[in-house]
């Protein structure tokens, strides 16, 4: 019984080896990052109050950043209101993987 519980493990760590040395990304034409694997949850982050000054600030929130190699968390952060509103960045998945869709004023 322990032999075959050692064997499952053994495969399942195998797949799992696999599945991420599948997780190399792949460009395209347009310089785009596909990842094979979909990025983690998001992490909760309480909201800190905003910093003190006389600038309008705007929270943007947190993200998965493929390093080429793994996700990485990128803490949120205030920044300066440009202008309009924040949209937040976030992965798509496409047919070709996931893609990272970047944040921006709008």
């Amino acid at each position: 019984m322990q032999s075959i519980k050692f064997a499952r493990r053994t495969v399942l760590l195998g797949a799992l080896a696999a599945a991420l040395a599948a997780a190399a990304p792949q460009a395209d034409a347009n310089t785009d990052v596909y990842v094979r694997i979909g990025p983690p949850a998001v992490r909760y982050e309480p909201v800190p109050p905003p910093p003190v000054g006389p600038h309008r600030w705007v929270w943007m929130p947190g993200y998965w950043h493929w390093n080429g190699h793994r996700y990485v968390w990128f803490r949120g952060q205030y920044v300066q209101r440009e202008h309009g509103y924040w949209r937040p960045g976030h992965w798509d998945h496409r047919p070709g993987g996931w893609i990272w869709v970047g944040g921006g004023w709008h």
